[in-house]
């Protein structure tokens, strides 16, 4: 398989497994929404972290695969391929990129759809789809832009240029960089701890950011309020909050 899911701790990594860059190609992208999907239903799974391995994350789409493709094949396509990263930025749990290499192109987009970006110190990301006289197609005007701001996007995409930790992390595309070596084990230590939180409230968290975020402030604030206020139906409140009066904050245990 090209992209595999392996549970431990409550952690699912969705490694990519497609030597020698882990191309995304058709299979992938669609084995890729299989398994975010799996990831977002399984109860074992309570955080996620996106791997492409020690020595890349995924260099781009299959460059051969899309030139056989004409106007007609990628009109159908190209939701595909939109819905498959989606499938992944729609989980309603942590998910983390863990960045080792290249993440260039759809490797770049794969990494945006996380809710948290840990990057080696050997990283590079870009979108250097404009070099093959194209744009972005996976997400990357959209989400881009969203995280860095319209400016910084533009430029990265205009000149399609690679950034490399240290400017990526200034500019916020990503949110620590840390020693190759280390990557996955901070990226899957830091899941690891958020597998441990109150699911609910995790996912409520995530979904009134991410759905906030896509509509005006009064809509926002709703979401906010339906969940804060259903939260209060949850095992986990009345954990939380009667761990905090007994023994202090930070010490409840969740299920």
């Amino acid at each position: 398989m090209t992209v595999n899911l392996e549970v431990s701790e409550g952690v699912g990594t969705i490694r990519l497994d497609r030597p020698p860059m882990n191309a995304l190609d058709v299979a992938t992208q669609d084995r890729l929404r299989e398994l975010a999907e799996e990831a977002a239903r399984r109860e074992d799974v309570r955080a996620v972290v996106l791997y492409g391995g020690e020595k890349l994350f995924a260099a781009g789409a299959d460059i051969k695969e899309m030139q056989a493709m004409d106007h007609a094949a990628m009109v159908v396509r190209g939701r595909a391929l939109q819905d498959s990263f989606t499938a992944v930025a729609r989980i309603p749990k942590p998910v983390v990129a863990a960045v080792t290499g290249y993440a260039l192109g759809g490797g770049c987009e794969l990494a945006l759809c996380a809710d948290v970006r840990i990057a080696g110190d050997n990283a590079k990301l870009g979108q250097p789809e404009i070099l093959l006289g194209l744009i972005p197609g996976a997400g990357g005007t959209q989400r881009l832009a969203r995280l860095v701001g319209p400016s910084r996007a533009k430029d990265l995409i205009f000149t399609g240029r690679q950034v490399k930790a240290d400017e990526a992390l200034a500019i916020g595309l990503v949110d620590q960089v840390v020693p190759a070596a280390e990557v996955y084990e901070r990226a899957f230590a830091y899941a690891a701890r958020l597998a441990k939180g109150p699911a609910i409230a995790l996912r409520a968290a995530k979904e009134s950011i991410d759905a906030g975020l896509e509509a005006d402030l009064d809509t926002g604030l709703a979401i906010e309020r339906n969940w804060f206020a259903g939260l209060f139906a949850t095992e986990d409140r009345e954990r939380g909050m009667r761990s905090f009066v007994e023994d202090g904050p930070g010490k409840a245990k969740f299920l």
